[in-house]
Order: C-alpha cells, then structure tokens, then sequence
C-alpha cells in the first residue's frame, strides 16, 4: 500500500508539469490536445513492442477502452483552455474539482452509498476553489472552463478503474490515446471553424515540448496513475491529485512570475484545497 501511494504522488508531480507545458506551447487548446494523444500513442506503441506487450483483445474491448479515452481527451481541452483563457495557477486548481464530482459522480455510476466523508471534504475543496472564483472577474471564463474539465477528469478515474483490473495499463492507455487522436480528429474541422488559427502545425520548440510532454507527462504520468488505481480508491487517487497544484504554481511562479496576477483570497482558497488532501491522507490511512 505504501508503494501504491509513492507511486501515486510521484505521478502527481509530473502532473504539476502539465500546466506549465499548456502555457510555454504556442498552439490552441484543441491542436496542442490532439498533438498530446498523438504523440503519446506513438511513444506507446514503441513502449509496448519494446517490452513485447500484446495488444491481441477483442474488437468491442479495444473501441471500450477507447471511447472511455475521449474523457481524458475532453478534460485536456478544458484544462488548456483553462489555462489560456487565465493563467496556469487557475487551471490546476480548478482541477482539485475533480475529487467533488467523484464523490457525487462514482454512487450513481456504480450504484453504491454516498460517502458522507467524501462529500464533506470535496465541499472543503469546492469552498476553496469558490473563493478563488471571487477574486477576479476577469479569470472567471477561465474557472468555468476549468470546473467542466475536473468533471470530465472524476468521469475518466471513474471509468478507468474499471479497465485497470483487467488490461495492462499500457494497453489501456495506448487504446485510449488513439480513441482521442481519432476522435477529436473527427471534431477538430468544426473546432478550428469556431476558433480559427494561422497555422495547424507546431513550431520546432512545440514540437519539442510535445515530445517531452506526451512522453513524461502523458505516457508516464498515466501509467502510474492507473497502477495507483489497483490498490487506491478513485476517490483518494483525486484528491490526492489536488496537490498537483502546489507543484505547478510553484513552477509558475519560479518561470512565469504569477505571482504578481494572485491576491490574498487565492491563496486562502488554496489552503482550503491543501488542508481537504490532507484530511483525506489522514483518513485513508486509519481505515488501512
């Protein structure tokens, strides 16, 4: 168990790079998403005939894992469009979201009993996160943005840790990143019509940072995510991933000085955020 929870937040440390990568890559939401999975299920591809992993299952498997991959997708344009339409410290905590629709979403879905714990300390996470919504206005589109990513994020963990107790969590990956290649292919046409571009092609820096991200960021960071969720609840795997956003304000103040954009009610909302991970730690613990 001990392992399970290193493992865990060493993935919640590359995930706090996620955001940092959202505002140094040039391209839009849309484009810089489909690049990710791209990318991504190009390196897992090579990663699965290296170790010699077959990809031999069903049909009607393979399209499941993939539809279920278009949730991570969705979530991803949410979260950068998040972090484009405000800046990466609103981005990631609006993440933190994520461990409030699990608790809502996970009873109906698997048709069990709410957690009254669950729900008290997600309600912790959606006070912080309210605070920060009031501070100012002009960051709002980008919260809004940012909660409908986190709902999409809990429907992926949800989801996910029913393919993780029977498929290798590189064969799910590698089908869900080409599910979001394929699908958000599909829609790309009518995404760039609404929100057209100069040019659909990466710059040699993008290119770059896409590699490093869809590699470390994607490929790894999910690969540990979904071995975390053999041993840990979905619930735990979310919230603790509301830590990611004290490694990537960290890096967004040391790289882009966002400090200077955040006042005082942002980071009394943050407390709020860190203090629910810490009960929910606490408690984890005890129950084991």
């Amino acid at each position: 168990m001990k392992k399970s929870y290193l493992v865990l937040h060493f993935a919640v440390l590359l995930a706090g790079f996620t955001g940092v990568f959202g505002k140094l890559i040039s391209l839009n939401e849309g484009l810089l998403v489909w690049y990710r999975v791209f990318f991504s299920s190009i390196v897992l591809f090579f990663i699965l005939k290296l170790f010699k992993i077959s990809t031999n299952i069903k049909l009607q498997k393979k399209l499941d894992i993939a539809k279920i991959g278009m949730f991570i997708t969705i979530h991803w344009v949410f979260f950068y469009a998040s972090i484009k339409y405000s800046n990466i410290s609103i981005g990631v905590v609006c993440y933190c979201l994520t461990s409030f629709f699990t608790a809502i979403f996970a009873p109906l879905i698997n048709r069990s009993k709410f957690s009254l714990s669950e729900l008290g300390l997600s309600l912790i996470t959606l006070f912080g996160i309210s605070l920060i919504f009031h501070f100012d206005a002009s960051y709002q589109l980008g919260i809004i943005l940012g909660v409908i990513s986190s709902a999409f994020a809990a429907l992926y963990t949800i989801y996910n840790e029913k393919l993780v107790r029977n498929f290798d969590s590189r064969i799910i990956n590698y089908y869900q990143m080409i599910g979001g290649t394929v699908g958000l292919g599909i829609l790309l046409p009518f995404y760039l019509y609404f929100f057209p571009v100069p040019t659909i092609l990466p710059s040699l820096k993008d290119v770059y940072y896409l590699i490093v991200l869809a590699s470390f960021c994607t490929v790894g960071l999910y690969v540990l995510f979904a071995e975390s969720l053999k041993h840990i609840s979905p619930f735990t795997v979310n919230l603790s991933f509301n830590l990611e956003p004290v490694y990537a304000i960290i890096l967004a103040f040391l790289f882009f000085n966002e400090s200077k954009e955040l006042n005082m009610s942002f980071y009394i909302g943050l407390c709020f955020v860190i203090l629910s991970v810490l009960l929910q730690t606490i408690i984890s613990f005890r129950k084991k």
